[in-house]
């Protein structure tokens, strides 16, 4: 049902994209966007993803639970782990950002944005300080290759979600600092953080634990992109581990469990739902989880992305194939 409403929305996105891929025409909705001020340079790069400004809610008031009085998530479903120095270990459950795609929280005393793609599976977390000031963000509504397109209800300004950085808007150019968190499974979790804090189920009329893109990470083609496919022979929807501007691909790491190159450690480890397969995110095929850290062994920022949002955002960024 999905991949056919899925063609349907492609086809709809693309006839009518190109008519109102202007500035112009989004003004009514973005009065206060600065559309002059923008680095991107084809504006037919920016497509509907279908739900307007905000038809995606953020969250900007998480409330949180003890993971060990948690009894709705599966083990092995995906969370997006947050641990800041002096704070308690916070989990952020897939179920819920799939439906949400961004949590305003702070941790510690960091405000953070818990953002999380579905069409390019990308799962950063960033610092919300920027020029002095603590931003708030929403999604847009907005998707550019394939990915999300955010806003700061602060300026109104346009942010790549998968790069971190403005695109349009007052905040052109400006980058987000990305924050060392990482995807693993609840089970994981839990058993590192057994009374560690998971976030509630929000109060949104929502099918949390479903999964809306069913069988999406098995598809051919990735949703809303026209851009080149990924070098090297390599599946568009085949997991890919970033950090910088390389990428290792996932079902080499899956092979071999530990690597150690370019100054980075890649562990895999089993245990982790895919959250893009099954109609249930917790009976989701098993993709393994990824910790990356330097050689001290302090994690480091990273992202486990679709390899065709890798080639989009980093053209020339380097394949690590191990041959």
């Amino acid at each position: 049902m999905f991949k056919r409403v899925l063609q349907a929305l492609v086809v709809l996105s693309l006839t009518s994209g190109a008519a109102v891929a202007d500035p112009n025409f989004w003004k009514h909705e973005w009065p206060e966007t600065d559309f002059s001020n923008t680095s991107v340079k084809h504006w037919g790069e920016i497509l509907s993803g279908g739900p307007p400004k905000d038809g995606i809610p953020a969250i900007s008031d998480p409330q949180f639970i003890r993971a060990s009085k948690e009894r709705g998530i599966g083990p092995t479903e995906p969370v997006v782990t947050v641990e800041i120095t002096g704070a308690e270990p916070r989990a952020y459950p897939i179920r819920y950002l799939t439906w949400h795609e961004i949590v305003n929280d702070t941790v510690g005393n960091v405000p953070v944005a818990v953002t999380f793609c579905p069409l390019c599976n990308s799962a950063i977390t960033f610092d919300r300080r920027v020029k002095g000031q603590v931003l708030t963000f929403g999604v847009s509504g907005k998707l550019r290759h394939s990915d999300m397109v955010m806003y700061d209800r602060e300026t109104q300004s346009w942010w790549q979600q998968a790069v971190g950085q403005g695109i349009v808007g007052q905040m052109n150019g400006v980058k987000l600092t990305a924050l060392p968190t990482w995807m693993e499974s609840w089970a994981q979790f839990k058993e590192r953080h057994p009374d560690g804090l998971v976030m509630a189920e929000p109060a949104f009329p929502r099918r949390y634990g479903a999964n809306p893109y069913v069988s999406y990470d098995s598809s051919q083609r990735p949703f809303l992109y026209n851009g080149e496919m990924p070098p090297h022979d390599i599946p568009a929807l085949e997991r890919v581990v970033r950090v910088g501007d390389r990428a290792w691909p996932m079902t080499r790491l899956a092979d071999i469990g530990l690597v150690r190159e370019a100054g980075v450690e890649i562990e895999w480890q089993a245990g982790q739902a895919s959250a893009l397969d099954s109609a249930t995110i917790a009976r989701g095929r098993d993709v393994g989880s990824i910790r990356v850290r330097d050689a001290q062994g302090r994690d480091l920022p990273h992202d486990v992305m679709f390899a065709f949002a890798f080639h989009a955002f980093w053209p020339d960024g380097q394949w690590m194939l191990g041959n």
